[in-house]
C-alpha cells in the first residue's frame, strides 16, 4: 500500500491547518459555553417561618425542579453536582392560606442561587399541605449514650441534662404517641473525669412534628469506684395473718461500688433489703429469698449475704 509522503513544507501547513481548526474549535465551545441556557437542577426544599398554630403534612415530595438559567459551563457541570443544593421556603402565608406558590417567591429563591444563575420557574409550582389541628406538648429529654469508661470509673450521680423537657409541636394524634424524646447517641471512649457536651436532638420522622430546642445539654459528673460493704436490716412484707417472724439472721451485708466523693454519705438508709411472707406460703419455699428493693442509681450492686434467710413464723 503506497505510503503518501509529504515534503517538509508540506508537513508544515497540515499541522498549522490542524493547528488553526482546533483553536476554532476551542474558541467556539469558549463562546458557546459562555452562553445562557436552561437546564433542570434538582433541589431539596427547606421550610421556615413555618406557623406557630397550625400543624401541617406536605401532600408531595420535598425535592423540585428548578427552571435555572445559566452559562453552558454551568450546563455542563449541572449533572456533576445539585445546585444549589437546598432551597429556603417561607411557609408564613400557610397562617392564611392552604398552599404556598413558588411564583411568589422567585425573588427570594434567586437571592440564594450564585448570582450568575437565575431560577425561571418552579415544577411544581404550587405546593399543597394537609392541616390537622395542632397543639403543643411538653415531654421529658431521653439521653441516649454508649459510654466506655476506664477501669473503675463510673457515673458519680444523676446525669444532668439542660433543659430536661422540650417542647414538641404537631397533630393532636402524633403527640398523643409520643412520651419522650430521645437524643442523638452520645458516644464517648475511656472516660475518667466529669464533662459536659452539647448532643443534639433525634430528628422527627413526621415532617408534620417540631421540637424546640433542637440540642440540650449533658453534664457528666464522672469519679473514681470503690467498694463499700454495709449491713442493711431486713424488712419484711406481706406478713399478713403472723404475729411474729423471727429472721436469722437479721441483718444482711451488701457490697456496692460506690464513688470515692460518695462514700461517706451512702449507709444504710439509702438501701431497702426485704423478704415477702409469700415466698413460704404460696410457693412453699423454706427459706426467704433476700431482694434490694431500693438502691442508689450512682452505685453499682456486687453481692447480698446471704442471699437466702432462715426463718421461724410464730402465730
Amino acid at each position: 500500500m503506497p505510503f503518501i509522503r509529504l515534503t517538509k513544507i508540506e508537513k508544515r501547513r497540515v499541522f498549522s491547518l490542524l493547528a488553526c481548526l482546533l483553536l476554532a474549535i476551542a474558541a467556539w465551545l469558549f463562546m458557546a459555553l459562555n452562553n445562557k441556557y436552561i437546564y433542570v437542577a434538582k433541589t431539596v426544599l427547606v421550610f421556615k417561618n413555618t406557623p406557630t398554630k397550625r400543624a401541617f403534612y406536605p401532600l408531595q415530595s420535598d425535592t423540585i425542579d428548578l427552571q435555572v438559567e445559566g452559562t453552558g459551563w454551568q450546563l455542563l457541570f449541572a449533572r456533576l453536582r445539585i445546585s444549589p443544593p437546598s432551597v429556603s421556603v417561607n411557609l408564613s402565608q400557610l397562617n392564611t392560606k392552604d398552599f404556598i406558590v413558588f411564583s411568589d417567591q422567585l425573588f427570594n429563591i434567586n437571592k440564594q442561587l450564585e448570582s450568575t444563575q437565575k431560577v425561571i420557574s418552579v415544577k411544581p409550582d404550587t405546593l399543597y399541605f394537609d392541616f390537622t389541628k395542632r397543639m403543643v406538648k411538653r415531654v421529658p429529654v431521653k439521653l441516649i449514650d454508649k459510654l466506655d469508661f476506664e477501669k473503675q470509673y463510673g457515673i458519680a450521680s444523676e446525669i444532668i441534662l439542660n433543659p430536661k423537657y422540650v417542647k414538641v409541636a404537631g397533630p393532636t394524634e402524633e403527640l398523643n404517641k409520643i412520651k419522650f424524646w430521645p437524643t442523638d447517641t452520645l458516644k464517648l471512649d475511656k472516660v475518667q473525669s466529669s464533662s459536659t457536651t452539647r448532643v443534639a436532638l433525634q430528628h422527627s420522622i413526621h415532617k408534620n412534628v417540631s421540637i424546640y430546642p433542637s440540642s440540650v445539654e449533658v453534664k457528666l459528673p464522672v469519679d473514681e469506684f470503690t467498694e463499700k460493704t454495709i449491713e442493711v436490716p431486713l424488712k419484711i412484707i406481706n406478713n399478713r395473718n403472723y404475729n411474729s417472724i423471727k429472721l436469722y439472721p437479721k441483718k444482711v451485708k451488701v457490697t456496692f461500688l460506690v464513688a470515692l466523693s460518695n462514700y461517706a454519705q451512702v449507709d444504710e438508709s439509702f438501701i431497702t433489703a426485704t423478704i415477702d411472707v409469700d415466698e413460704w406460703q404460696n410457693l412453699k419455699h423454706h427459706q426467704f429469698t433476700v431482694k434490694i428493693t431500693e438502691f442508689p442509681d450512682y452505685c453499682k450492686l456486687v453481692s447480698v449475704m446471704p442471699s437466702k434467710i432462715d426463718f421461724i413464723v410464730e402465730k
